[in-house]
């Protein structure tokens, strides 16, 4: 049965900028039947957001982009059942044994309901300001991984990499979910990427939005599982979906809606929405999240 999330992007325009209600709005998702909530990352941006990769930028430079697992832990405390995601953190900026603290932190506090979509982003001047070395964020961001699961895992534990070196330290809280954190990649689906996600990866968030283009790539992904001794149906694929206007220009929630069976028969396992391009402010939000709870028995029919 596919899941369903939504996505925190902006809703603090519906509270004249405050944020902090979204714990609430995270409690009322949970309540509806909505499986997990997801935040957007970006510590800090530059001036140049015309190499946004996707087409124009969606945010003025001004836009407060709220860190994620801060905002996660608030509404940790708020919850009891929904799961707990970005999409994407954008890991290299963090040190790797900081974010396997902050996670596995974060899954202790929830009782293991974190499940961490990564990514590098787009931006090398997010990385300059944050003395970051751009080249080699791959790299970085493979050894992050690993170092979180070693940590996760050993004690003492040592590791020497290209841009992680340590010996004999110790590392609690572990994670509360058995194998630590799940960790999603929000990579492009070239051939390396592919067996980054099947070697390191417990899911996929892909940008590309197309039923007809996701059933090749989530074949190739499912392959590269299988060739690595994996269960190749245990991949997770969470997709946005791709927002369906009237003629009018106002968006179409159940045309947008239409697009989940084609989805999960390409092998999506979850659909993400943004409310505040279907609210048109708190007092819709109820209606809007039984709405996209209920596509979890259509497409289960």
């Amino acid at each position: 049965m596919v899941q369903v999330a939504i996505g925190l992007y902006g809703l603090q325009r519906w509270y004249d900028g405050d944020f902090a209600p979204v714990v609430g709005l995270a409690r009322s998702a949970e309540e509806a039947g909505v499986d997990q909530v997801s935040i957007t990352d970006h510590v800090v941006m530059g001036e140049n957001l015309d190499k946004y990769p996707y087409g124009p930028f969606p945010a003025p430079l001004d836009f407060p982009w709220f860190e994620p697992l801060t905002v996660l832990a608030a509404i940790a405390g708020g919850t009891s059942r929904v799961r707990l995601s970005a999409g994407v953190l954008i890991a290299p900026l963090r040190p790797a044994v900081l974010l396997a603290k902050q996670l596995a932190t974060l899954d202790v506090m929830s009782r293991g309901r974190v499940s961490i979509g990564l990514g590098l982003g787009w931006q090398k001047e997010e990385y300059d300001a944050a003395g970051v070395p751009w080249e080699g964020r791959y790299v970085r961001l493979e050894e992050q991984v690993r170092v979180c699961r070693l940590l996760w895992s050993q004690a003492p534990a040592s590791f020497q990499g290209e841009t992680v070196r340590f010996e004999r330290i110790h590392a609690w809280p572990r994670p509360v979910q058995p194998g630590g954190v799940p960790m999603w990649f929000g990579l492009a689906p070239s051939d390396r990427n592919v067996e980054r996600i099947a070697e390191l990866g417990d899911g996929w968030i892909p940008m590309e939005q197309r039923p007809d283009k996701l059933t090749g790539h989530i074949a190739r992904l499912r392959k590269a599982f299988a060739a690595r001794g994996r269960d190749p149906q245990s991949l997770a694929v969470r997709v946005v979906l791709r927002t369906v206007f009237r003629a009018d220009g106002s968006p179409d929630l159940e045309a947008t809606l239409s697009a989940v069976p084609a989805l999960v028969h390409a092998g999506v396992t979850m659909v993400e929405v943004l409310p505040l391009v279907f609210c048109r402010g708190p007092q819709d939000f109820d209606a809007f999240c039984r709405r996209l709870a209920a596509v979890k028995r259509g497409a289960a029919a």
